[in-house]
């Protein structure tokens, strides 16, 4: 045996450890379901990048091509009523099929590709389409990736798990804005370019997804325990909270209409409109993080505050000025954010796993339903007056938590 050197002990020679061997270690030791459920919530930072990138100026960019409110008002509820109905069918698809996977890839692969190419879009109509292919892209996706983060988020509490994928999902939401006010900046308002821009994290999320796909074939394996399979249908709980999420859908003006307002009344200039988005989705992504934590161990009476404040978001944002608009901007970030992260959260432990996808899917449908029917509503009074859309927003908004209420009367019970 070798003596230690004078005055230090066999180790003081040895190298100092790296940095970064700390964090290297967490993540090589982390649970499969928790890197899952990161690397779907990176996958999404940067899907959300690119096309809620593209959503900060569609309003404009299809007012610059000659669309009116009522047309921009429709194309988006229509773009939202596709974009949720279809779910419907994409869900059903995949429990019977088991094909998660496949269906997941096609999805983001159109919805990748309609973003850029609105660089080339000649028309408003054109533009529509593309908008509208966006969204039926997003529907195909949703509903199989968000049974497959269940089972993940299962072991960590489902409010924390889709907590965490919805902040860096809006995280990204948050950046995407942020570079298209940087490039129309730059580039003296050319919408066309910035579209264009986008195609370089649509590349990015469609690796991620073919990635994901490589390491994690089978995602229904990460559950905490053994799914537990039903022909059983749906709660009675579940269509109660479908009834309230739906009022709460009626009352939210899609964005477009929102960043057209602020080009039409001079409130915001053109350039600062995407800055706004990217306000909302900050605040979403926060909100997504606390509040799905807040889910966990409250259960879904964290709505009932949360429903009070969205609410507020109209009158800042139709009748107020531009910091009322700040303000109200990003309470509906906070109500979108919250119920994008909370309604699969709840969802999940309604439903048995193997009748999740279909459940997600019928939800978002009715969810899509509402929002289109309250956009056709609020593009009709928004040529009669603000007042009007302000006073029918706050109304379907506050409408939902009578449901709300009922939900967690229900849900205390079991």
């Amino acid at each position: 045996m070798t003596a230690d050197p004078p005055g230090g002990s066999a180790n003081a020679g040895a190298a100092p450890k790296p940095r970064g061997t700390g964090l290297r270690r967490r993540i090589t030791t982390a649970s499969p379901a928790l890197k899952f459920v990161l690397l779907i919530g990176v996958m999404s930072f940067f899907a959300d990048f690119t096309y809620e990138g593209s959503r900060s100026i569609i309003g404009p960019y299809l007012g610059a091509l000659g669309a009116g409110a009522l047309a921009i008002s429709v194309i988006s509820g229509l773009g939202e009523f596709l974009g949720y109905g279809l779910r419907l069918f994409s869900g059903r698809g995949a429990d019977r099929t088991g094909r998660y996977w496949p269906i997941t890839i096609s999805g983001y692969v159109v919805q990748m590709a309609a973003v850029p190419l609105l660089a080339l879009a000649g028309s408003w109509q054109v533009a529509a389409l593309l908008i509208i292919a966006e969204r039926v892209g997003k529907a195909t996706r949703n509903p199989p990736r968000d049974a497959m983060l269940s089972h993940a988020a299962e072991e960590m509490g489902y409010g924390w798990g889709f907590g965490v994928h919805e902040a860096l999902d809006q995280f990204g939401a948050m950046f995407g804005p942020l570079l298209v006010a940087l490039v129309l900046a730059v580039s003296q308002h050319d919408y066309k370019l910035a579209f264009a821009a986008l195609a370089v994290p649509a590349i990015i999320t469609l690796s991620l997804v073919l990635l994901a796909r490589r390491f994690f074939p089978r995602p229904q394996g990460l559950s905490a325990g053994p799914g537990e399979v039903t022909m059983s249908g749906l709660p009675r709980v579940f269509w109660v909270y479908l009834a309230g999420a739906a009022l709460a859908a009626a009352g939210f003006a899609d964005f477009p209409l929102i960043a057209f307002h602020f080009q039409q009344s001079h409130t915001v200039s053109a350039p600062i409109v995407p800055v706004f988005y990217a306000v909302a989705m900050a605040v979403s992504g926060i909100g997504s993080l606390l509040f799905g934590r807040l889910f966990d161990r409250a259960g879904i009476a964290v709505l009932i505050p949360l429903t009070f404040s969205a609410a507020a978001y109209a009158p800042l944002v139709f009748l107020g000025g531009m910091w009322a608009a700040v303000v109200g901007v990003a309470l509906w970030g906070l109500g979108m954010g919250v119920q994008e992260s909370i309604i699969p959260a709840a969802v999940a432990p309604m439903v048995s796993p193997d009748r999740r996808a279909s459940a997600y899917g019928l939800f978002t449908g009715v969810y899509g339903t509402a929002w289109v029917l309250g956009s056709i509503v609020i593009g009709f009074l928004f040529d009669v007056s603000l007042g009007a859309v302000t006073a029918f927003a706050v109304a379907a908004q506050l409408a939902a938590i009578p449901f709300i209420v009922l939900v967690r009367r229900r849900t205390a019970q079991r």
